[in-house]
């Protein structure tokens, strides 16, 4: 799935804490299945299997089938795009912690 023809934003899969924990736990495991991933969870499988839907749309998770059972795996290609577009802030920040510097070192003169 390319870029410009996934159903749902990258940036908006990964806005809830849930879906972010999930990320967290396949980035840890090659593979997990639902009922694994449910397990870290206070909520049910079909909660769960929703938030993964949205990861899956977003191209940030695949799912096969093995048997009775999916198994989710990380695709973590589109996280490129979250780490492209905090990459052109940080050079904001990084300016502005040097005028910082620049300031303290001149008040302590």
């Amino acid at each position: 799935m390319s870029e410009n023809n996934q159903l749902r934003d990258v940036f908006d899969a990964i806005a809830d804490p849930t879906r972010r924990r999930l990320i967290r736990l396949l980035a840890e495991s090659a593979e997990m299945p639902l009922h694994e991933l449910t397990v870290h969870f206070q909520m049910g499988r079909t909660a769960v299997s929703k938030h993964l839907a949205i990861l899956k749309d977003a191209g940030l998770v695949t799912a096969r089938k093995v048997g009775r059972e999916t198994r989710y795996r990380l695709n973590p290609t589109p996280l490129k795009q979250i780490q492209d577009w905090v990459a052109f802030y940080s050079k904001f920040w990084s300016t502005n912690m040097l005028r910082l510097n620049q300031l303290l070192e001149e008040e302590e003169e």
